[in-house]
C-alpha cells in the first residue's frame, strides 16, 4: 500500500494486476487500483478534481485531468473517508501514477491541492 498525507488528507492507494489481453493486434496490461481519502482534519472537504500522471515504460508520460473521481465530487467529514476503485491499461507489464487532488475547505472556501503518492503497476511475472 502507498500512502501520503497532505492537509490532513490521507490518501492510501492499493494496486491490482487484473490481466492481459489483446486489443488493435497488441497485447494490454490491465491494472486496478483501490483509493482510500481519508479526512484527519478538522475541516469538512469536497475533492473537486483530480489530475493524474501515468507513466508506462514503453510509451511517453500521459496526463489526465478531469473533474472529481469516477462521476463523484465526494464530500469529507472530518474522521470519515471516501472509497473508490478505477483501473489502468498500459502496454508494458511495469509502470505507475502519480498525481494530486483538488480539494476545497467548505468552511472556509480555501482550495488547495492534496497529493496521490506516486503507486506502480507490475505483473507478477515482470517481478524478479
Amino acid at each position: 500500500m502507498f500512502t501520503q498525507v497532505t492537509k490532513g488528507i490521507k490518501v492510501s492507494v492499493q494496486t491490482t494486476f487484473e490481466g492481459t489481453f489483446f486489443k488493435n493486434y497488441k497485447m494490454h496490461y490491465a491494472f486496478g487500483y483501490t483509493v482510500t481519502i481519508e479526512n484527519q482534519s478538522k475541516n469538512t472537504v469536497q475533492l473537486t478534481a483530480r489530475h493524474w500522471d501515468i507513466f508506462d515504460s514503453l510509451k511517453e508520460m500521459e496526463t489526465v485531468d478531469g473533474e472529481g473521481v469516477i462521476g463523484r465530487k465526494p464530500v469529507i467529514k472530518p474522521g470519515k473517508s471516501h472509497t473508490y476503485s478505477s483501473g489502468c491499461l498500459l502496454a508494458s507489464p511495469v509502470g505507475a501514477m502519480q498525481g494530486y487532488y483538488h480539494m476545497v475547505n467548505l468552511g472556509t472556501s480555501e482550495e488547495f491541492e492534496v497529493e496521490i503518492p506516486t503507486f506502480k503497476f507490475a505483473a507478477p511475472f515482470a517481478m524478479n
